[in-house]
């Protein structure tokens, strides 16, 4: 019978490939925690970074919310004190033009000429001023 060679390795060079293997591993599991733990420290700075950038939001909004408040007062108090004027306007117009009926009636019956000028339409169409109208600018709402 031939022989045929046979491959024996001893037992240290089994133990000295499973130290290896077993370093190998080692050094993969470190580098695998050591990873992991930077990309939890990541994780978690972007989620205080997050939290802050929600809180400072929220703030803003605060702020906003109190301005959009504040213009809402003032333009439901302009507004009244708008209907409120309008209101004076047509009870001064009318009580005008009954003046104006009284005189021109007093004229005619006395014979005296009276010039009773015609009601301007700035009075009556307060909308239509002759004077230039100037845009009110976003920044004029918010100066308080």
């Amino acid at each position: 019978m031939a022989s045929t060679p046979q491959l024996v390795s001893s037992g240290s060079d089994a133990d000295q490939r499973y130290a290896k293997f077993d370093e190998r591993k080692r050094k993969r599991m470190e580098s695998n925690r050591e990873s992991a733990k930077r990309s939890r420290m990541k994780k978690q700075q972007r989620l205080e970074e997050l939290s802050s950038e929600t809180t400072q939001l929220q703030n803003q909004n605060s702020i906003c919310r109190g301005k959009i408040e504040s213009v809402e007062r003032n333009y439901r108090a302009i507004d009244a004190e708008n209907n409120v004027l309008r209101a004076q306007l047509a009870e001064l117009t009318e009580r005008l033009n009954s003046l104006n009926s009284l005189t021109q009636f007093w004229a005619d019956t006395t014979g005296f000429p009276v010039d009773i000028p015609e009601i301007p339409d700035t009075l009556l169409e307060p909308w239509q001023l002759p004077c230039p109208i100037q845009p009110i600018t976003a920044s004029d709402m918010f100066q308080f």
